[in-house]
Formats: C-alpha cells, structure tokens, sequence
C-alpha cells in the first residue's frame, strides 16, 4: 500500500503554498475615499438640518413638562395653605407664614433646558389670581418672543 497519498507534497512551502508569493496590500483607492467622503456629506447635509429642529421641539417640550410639574407642586402648596408661596424656594422648605406646610413639594428646583432659572411671579401679570412661571427661551432673555409659560398655548 502506497502511503505517500496522505503526505503533503514537499514544495518547501507550509500548506503547499510558496514561500516566495506576492503581497497584495489591501485598502482603499483615493476615488474610493473621496466617494464615501462625498456621500457621507451629503447625508449629513439632508440630516443634520432635520435634527437641528427637533432637538430645539424636545428641548421646549421638556420646559413645558417642568413648568406643568412646578405648577402642580405650586397647586398641592396653595391647597394645604392657602395661597401660593412667594417664591419657587419655598416649596422645598417650610416658611414661615405656611400654615399648613406638608412638603417638600419638590425634590429640586429644576433650571430650564436652556440653563436658566425658572420665572416665577405671585401674583402674576398674566394671572393675576394666582401666579405667572415661565422659562426665559433659548435667548436668555425675559420678554422676548420665545418666552413661554403657564399662560401661553404654544
């Protein structure tokens, strides 16, 4: 029985591969770079737009969410004493005009998503019977156009 068959040829090579083959560099060609390039900048200028506009939606939606959860602290303080407090402070601790303080109402004071302090007026100018909050907007400045609060219907 010839047991040569199951022996692997004897080229000098491991596998039966020469030691002397080509190296072939693998990678991209520079058209090839500049074409994923250019796609990937025309994607981010359909995109990017989009995504501009929508953080500033999620960023006002999240003030709008804070202000209806300051004011619902600011409604459970007036029911246990009946009125509104001077100021945001006091719904994390007692004054000393509260009657019937039974808070914290908050855990914080939180700022708006543009960093700023909440607005907060009792008696209100815009509701006069209770109270006025608001967020100053992106501008950082009170009284312009992107002011919204408690009275607006945006």
């Amino acid at each position: 029985m010839n047991l040569n068959l199951f022996r692997r040829p004897e080229t000098g090579s491991v596998a039966g591969r020469s030691r002397r083959h080509p190296r072939h560099r693998r990678g991209f060609t520079l058209v090839e770079m500049l074409l994923v390039i250019t796609i990937i900048g025309i994607l981010a200028a359909l995109v990017v737009p989009k995504m501009m506009g929508r953080s500033e939606q999620a960023r006002q939606s999240a003030a709008r969410a804070d202000i209806a959860s300051i004011k619902t602290a600011l409604d459970a303080y007036e029911v246990d004493n009946g009125g509104y407090p001077k100021a945001l402070a006091d719904l994390l601790q007692a004054p000393r005009q509260a009657r019937n303080w039974r808070g914290p109402y908050l855990d914080k004071i939180p700022q708006d998503p543009w960093g700023n302090e909440y607005q907060y007026a009792q008696p209100g100018r815009q509701n006069a019977n209770s109270f006025d909050l608001s967020s100053i907007g992106p501008d950082g400045k009170a009284g312009t156009e992107d002011d919204f609060g408690n009275w607006t219907a945006k």
